[in-house]
């Protein structure tokens, strides 16, 4: 006989005296996970972002705990009490406002606070607004960097984004609708105006869209329509090209072999350690090697 949805999450193991990391609807109520439904029934107590926001989703489900407030201000203090309650063999939920908890969102801080006083963790998997964004994307997006939300100025914002100019892995970032404008130009000034763009909004609610162009057409699109400038956002940038592998990568390596051994030699052990073509290095070596002799001869 096959057992439901239900009795499978009722016939796993919750142990007490442990934190569990629960993922809760990004937008769609109905995007709640069985397994996730059953804890939040079975466990003694919730530690919440928002205290009010995850009572309401708690009465959308027919469900009602006691509730801590475990958020950004108050984090590392309130796991001090989340601590005190698993000493109680209790069992506690961690849930954030929408979608997976520690992902730009508390509860890192307080899984790190946990674990140190010796509790278990264990997490439910469930909607993420990054997993659920990059699913959408394509396959170039392959391998990604997760950088959540850049800095609100302006300044600041173009100084993270600097050093990333050269990450050949595509970027995902949150950002909220009163500086989303701003920042996607700020992305277009930063890496340039070809790179693909996905803009994801409101994803998983009455009005998702997503976009996918380039960074130089993200700005436009915003601007056509206001209400495409409301709502929470997930922005996928595409990485830099791979830098092209040319004769002259391989020179500082060809000019330390040549101090020491021949210009044939030189080429082998380089095409043994870069793959490169033998023959492309032996030429190359015998120019850097005509380059050096006739330096030389300059200084004579």
């Amino acid at each position: 006989m096959t057992s439901s949805p239900f009795e499978l999450a009722q016939a796993q193991q919750y142990p007490a005296a442990t934190l569990y990391v629960v993922a809760t609807p990004i937008g769609n109520m109905a995007d709640i996970t069985v397994r996730a439904l059953h804890v939040l029934g079975l466990v003694d107590r919730i530690a919440a972002e928002d205290t009010r926001n995850t009572g309401q989703l708690l009465t959308r489900y027919g469900i009602s705990k006691p509730l801590i407030a475990v958020h950004e201000h108050n984090e590392r203090e309130a796991a001090q009490r989340v601590i005190e309650h698993l000493r109680a063999g209790e069992r506690v939920a961690c849930v954030s406002d929408a979608g997976t908890p520690g992902i730009s969102d508390p509860g890192a801080k307080l899984v790190d606070a946990v674990r140190a006083a010796g509790f278990l963790v264990v997490p439910l998997p469930g909607a993420s607004a990054l997993a659920t964004a990059l699913s959408a994307a394509g396959d170039w997006v392959s391998t990604f960097t997760f950088l959540g939300f850049l800095p609100p100025k302006t300044k600041q914002r173009a100084s993270a984004l600097q050093p990333l100019a050269s990450h050949t892995h595509a970027m995902v970032f949150y950002e909220a609708p009163h500086r989303i404008v701003e920042t996607v130009q700020a992305l277009a000034d930063a890496f340039g105006p070809a790179r693909r763009l996905l803009i994801a909004r409101e994803l998983t609610k009455l009005h998702e869209a997503l976009w996918c162009g380039t960074l130089a057409e993200g700005p436009t699109w915003l601007a056509e329509d206001a209400n495409r400038q409301r709502g929470e956002f997930v922005l996928v940038v595409e990485g830099a090209s791979a830098p092209a592998s040319g004769e002259a990568d391989h020179d500082a390596l060809l000019r330390v072999l040549l101090q020491e051994v021949p210009v044939k030699g030189a080429a082998k052990i380089a095409a043994a350690l870069s793959g490169a073509s033998r023959n492309a290095l032996y030429a190359r070596a015998l120019e850097l090697k005509e380059e050096e002799e006739d330096s030389e001869d300059e200084e004579d």
